[in-house]
């Protein structure tokens, strides 16, 4: 496996920034500077700046898998990382770290991404400071325009944003949501993709020849938790009964960690390369991160196709939840609506061909190129159609 870059977190679960939000105060002023001169640098030769706020761990999602850009230093306890990339005649800089404070960097430009985590009450106090420090800058003309990148509630309960909504007499302009949100409608406000466990280390993965074309140990995988009176205690009892467990790798455990360990990262990693397919329960909800690195690792996921309780839902554009977004993208998976349709899966495959399965393979991993390309050109396109239509009074 060729990986680009290990990405590591630190130890909070989602937002692992908000302890030290105060250290080093006067290192961030100095790469601010630096920051400064880089894109005084790209000024002359851009049409748009575009500054992007990573302060949740789905920024480096956004940053390094989908717009593959740079981000220095490597060491990602840094205090303060940055990067840029131009994108056609669009400039983008990134900046992230428990060094980036309301108030203590530099803002170089009027149009902002900020990128937040609004997934629960903690997150939630922590994300309105964000938003209550753009909006200041809105109000004294230093920001005309905000989008918000929102890792919501795995309910969809993200009513807490609606005021800061333009529509909703606020400033942001944009909302990208993770969930499958009844309020997309695909003007201001989008869904977007959970991603990969970037503060559990999960690295950009190249593939390789041997990812593609190497046959692989078993039939399937599951490395997780398994809850008391869920659909995964069905998947356990399904695997045992037909002797799966025989040509699945499965590790269950009773407790949900945070975090992962060197060893249980490797495991899980080797895991999924080494299985053809990988099984994706429901977790709180229906999209879990196991889906995204299935498919960074050519395993293929095989997802419980069923809602979750909450608010999550169909949306006036979209009428397929769950999952919504990867199926209107075509996502090459196997969806089942019960775990005991799993045997019949399993026999299928027990009859599949190397060759079908490196096709297969190579369908699923290059569908996951794709997916991650056509988002950042619709995201980089979202911006455009929205900030450059109100530059020009629209």
């Amino acid at each position: 496996m060729k990986v680009k870059e290990h990405v590591v977190l630190g130890t909070e679960e989602w937002n692992p920034w908000e302890v030290d939000e105060k250290n080093d105060l006067l290192q961030k002023s100095a790469n601010s500077l630096q920051l400064s001169k880089e894109m005084k640098l790209h000024k002359d030769r851009t049409d748009f700046r575009v500054q992007i706020w990573g302060k949740a761990a789905i920024g480096l999602y956004l940053w390094q898998h989908i717009f593959e850009g740079p981000l220095e230093p490597a060491d990602a306890s840094a205090q303060w990382r940055e990067g840029s990339i131009k994108a056609g005649t669009w400039f983008f800089s990134f900046i992230t770290g428990p060094a980036v404070v309301p108030g203590y960097f530099s803002v170089e430009t009027d149009s902002v991404v900020l990128v937040l985590n609004g997934r629960e009450e903690g997150k939630i106090s922590y994300a309105t400071q964000w938003l209550h420090y753009a909006q200041t800058l809105v109000q004294t003309h230093k920001l005309q325009h905000v989008a918000v990148v929102l890792l919501g509630s795995e309910q969809c309960r993200n009513e807490w944003i609606y005021p800061y909504l333009k529509n909703n007499g606020g400033f942001v302009d944009l909302l990208f949501v993770i969930y499958d949100s009844p309020l997309v409608n695909e003007e201001d406000i989008f869904q977007w993709p959970l991603g990969v466990t970037t503060y559990r280390h999960f690295p950009v993965v190249e593939p390789s020849w041997s990812m593609l074309h190497a046959p692989r140990l078993y039939q399937c995988n599951f490395l997780g938790t398994v809850y008391k009176n869920s659909s995964r205690e069905t998947l356990m009892e399904v695997l045992k009964q037909g002797g799966f467990d025989q040509r699945c790798l499965i590790s269950a455990r009773e407790e949900w960690w945070p975090q992962e360990t060197n060893e249980s990262l490797r495991n899980y990693q080797a895991a999924l390369l080494q299985s053809d397919l990988t099984l994706c329960p429901l977790g709180v909800n229906t999209e879990c991160y196991r889906i995204y690195e299935a498919c960074a690792l050519g395993s293929v996921p095989v997802v419980e196709d069923v809602m979750t309780p909450g608010n999550c839902g169909n949306s006036s554009m979209y009428h397929s939840a769950p999952l919504q977004l990867l199926k209107t993208m075509g996502a090459p998976f196997i969806f089942i609506k019960n775990w005991k349709e799993l045997p019949t899966v399993l026999e299928k495959e027990q009859n599949m061909t190397l060759q079908q399965k490196i096709q297969r393979r190579k369908k699923l991993m290059e569908w996951y190129r794709q997916f991650k390309a056509q988002l950042r050109h619709k995201f980089i396109s979202t911006l455009k159609n929205s900030f450059l239509s109100k530059d020009k009074g629209g």
